[in-house]
């Protein structure tokens, strides 16, 4: 436990600046220095709790975090629930004695999402037992890719961990689980997504203070007075301060401003529409949108959206983003906690995704009678994906007809043909 010490408990005063969430997972949001992490070191202030309160990038690492951590993940053996594992528990309720499955899950996702890679810590009993999964922040691991053994003969591959109190800790890959974010150069390590959107990030700000500049101006440039004559520099600011008192902001966008003799005014027609800055800031958010795997939908604009209802929605989301999230978790699990034996048997860790998947009541029905009539599922398999205790004699496959156990098919023609025979 001395290395988890070093990873979870406080140590020095400087700890007591970081917030709740740090002391449970290692990451504090709202650190100044947060978003300089990523390289991003602008003329705005986009970092911490500012820089996810950016409705892109803020929606976007939410709905993902959340998407994931609410889901069951659970273990099978042929394809039937395998509770009697003995990492069943681990993995569907609680991880460690520190937090709950959800949180664990949120916790990597964002991760992923925001850094590129989540690690989490694999500690194990004496014997070799799992006994518990700890996230760990990404900024103190280091993954060592060691060819020439370098470092030692019995691996290629390291993760070094910087605790708390500076001192490094070399992991063998049995002992850290590792998952890669949505792009990676080289297989090995992922790409932040925000290092390759720091000039995107930077040109929202500035169209966004442009916007607002805009709309104190009144939503468009009104035009240019003219003078038919001289004006010294006084005279000139003080014309322009009385005309801008007239003419600026909402409540004096459609007014009547007077002007004096030999004074012309020449409007310019070029709105924002015309500008196309509203049309700019949307492209921002779909940009910054399709970079996490997030569709415009799910940020409200609704302009351009093809999905008539939430179902829709749901699928398209599952199958575009959280698919291959999903499978680089189970994949990774596959690998560092189940055996090569337990794997060829069939053992497998997965997510419940029917929560995602799950269709109107209306169009579930259907399939499922005509799966039951089809001969190819149980009533108690339908019943148990609505939640619903099994019934008796359920457990059978039925044929169309008279509904007959499909092992007495053709039972009742036999019959008769017999006593017509004789």
């Amino acid at each position: 436990m001395g290395f988890l010490r070093g990873l979870f408990n406080k140590k020095n005063n400087n700890d007591e600046k970081r917030s709740n969430y740090d002391e449970d997972i290692g990451i504090d949001i709202s650190d100044s220095n947060f978003w300089e992490k990523f390289g991003i070191k602008l003329n705005f202030s986009v970092r911490g709790k500012r820089a996810l309160k950016e409705n892109t990038v803020y929606v976007c690492t939410k709905i993902r975090a959340e998407s994931i951590g609410k889901l069951s993940l659970k273990i099978y053996k042929d394809k039937e629930e395998y509770k009697e594992h003995e990492l069943y528990y681990l993995l569907r309720y609680k991880p460690n004695p520190l937090m709950s499955s959800i949180n664990f899950w949120k916790c990597l996702e964002t991760q992923r999402t925001l850094k590129g890679n989540a690690y989490a810590y694999i500690e194990r009993d004496r014997k070799g037992k799992i006994i518990g999964l700890y996230p760990i922040n990404s900024d103190n691991v280091t993954k060592i890719i060691d060819d020439d053994n370098f470092l030692s003969s019995l691996s290629k591959v390291w993760y070094v961990v910087t605790d708390k109190n500076g001192k490094e800790h070399k992991l063998l890959p049995d002992e850290m689980l590792h998952f890669i974010g949505d792009i990676t150069l080289d297989g090995l390590i992922g790409i932040k997504p925000l290092d390759y959107l720091r000039c995107t990030i930077e040109n929202g700000r500035a169209t966004q203070e442009f916007i607002n500049k805009f709309f104190k101006n009144g939503l468009s440039i009104k035009g240019i007075v003219q003078y038919v004559g001289d004006l010294d520099e006084k005279a000139k600011k003080i014309f322009k301060k009385e005309f801008e008192s007239m003419s600026n902001g909402l409540e004096n966008a459609h007014s009547i401003s007077l002007l004096p003799f030999g004074y012309q005014f020449q409007p310019i027609s070029l709105s924002m529409a015309d500008a196309q800055f509203l049309e700019n800031s949307k492209l921002t958010k779909r940009e910054l949108a399709a970079t996490f795997g997030m569709k415009s939908y799910h940020l409200n604009d609704l302009e351009r959206a093809t999905f008539n209802n939430l179902t829709e929605q749901q699928k398209d989301f599952y199958v575009t983003t959280l698919q291959s999230s999903l499978t680089v978790y189970e994949q990774e699990i596959q690998d560092k906690l189940f055996s090569q034996y337990e794997t060829l048997q069939d053992v497998k860790a997965e997510f419940n995704v029917d929560t995602i998947l799950r269709s109107d009541i209306k169009t579930r029905y259907e399939a499922y009678r005509i799966g039951i009539q089809g001969g190819f599922i149980e009533a108690n398999e339908a019943r148990r994906r609505e939640n619903l205790p099994p019934v008796e004699g359920g457990d059978r496959l039925l044929v169309n007809g008279n509904m007959i156990p499909i092992e007495m098919a053709g039972e009742q023609y036999k019959k008769g043909g017999e006593k017509g025979g004789k």
